[in-house]
């Protein structure tokens, strides 16, 4: 039970963090919304950033399962 406490904070910082993405990129398309290629290039950005945010957030919930919450200590 208390893992699932632990879990919970990295996933709701990951969804909040890709809903700015998204208010961005929505910002971004009525800014640009006459020319299809730069939008095109603006969009790749936070699909990139929420990509990696989804990878950062699996990869601390594995720490967090196995017991390496505070995995700066070891160093």
């Amino acid at each position: 039970m208390n893992n699932k406490k632990k879990i919970i904070a990295p996933i709701l910082i990951t969804v909040f963090v890709i809903a700015y993405y998204i208010f961005y990129f929505c910002i971004l398309c009525s800014a640009f919304a006459e020319n299809i290629v730069v939008l095109i290039i603006l969009g790749i950005i936070p699909i990139v950033l929420s990509m990696g945010m989804i990878y950062v957030c699996v990869q601390r919930i594995k720490e967090i399962r196995s017991g390496e919450e505070d995995d700066i200590s070891k160093y």
